[in-house]
């Protein structure tokens, strides 16, 4: 498995346990409601139920986006090395790692940091397009593309 592929797999595996948690939490709110209508009467009853509702729409939101996510990351190939740099191109400049996917949580694989980062992110913007040997500036910091990974 190339270095490229694993931080892949970490990436996959991060935001299905995400997705995991979610849908656990989600499914124990919605089984404490079920308890808590069988035993309750009145309006403590009616606002316990009205604020495991809207505990359970905000879950079910955060897990849209993380579904989202996981079907950017599914688009991906991880074994495809262009000359351009792509969604899914793993970048080194100035000696830093940087996988163009989402914006997630940096992480270290084989002793090597690498940041995850959004095309759409100011840096993302402008690595999308550019091959090796590209330098450009972002808050006074210039940046050169050594590799494409």
């Amino acid at each position: 498995m190339t270095f490229k592929q694993k931080i892949y797999q970490y990436y996959q595996q991060l935001v299905q346990d995400r997705i995991d948690v979610f849908r656990d939490m989600i499914a124990a709110l919605t089984e404490d409601s079920k308890n808590d209508a069988k035993g309750s009467a009145g309006d403590k009853h009616e606002t316990a139920l009205s604020m495991m509702h809207l505990e359970q729409e905000k879950l079910n939101t955060k897990l849209r986006e993380v579904l989202a996510q996981k079907a950017v990351l599914d688009k991906m190939d991880s074994s495809v090395i262009a000359e351009t740099i792509i969604l899914g191109s793993l970048v080194k400049a100035n000696g830093i790692y940087l996988y163009l996917s989402l914006a997630l949580p940096k992480i270290t694989i084989d002793g090597v940091n690498v940041i995850a980062l959004s095309p759409q992110s100011p840096l993302g913007t402008h690595l999308m397009g550019n091959k090796v040997g590209f330098t450009f500036e972002i808050n006074t910091t210039k940046y050169t593309i050594e590799e494409i990974v």
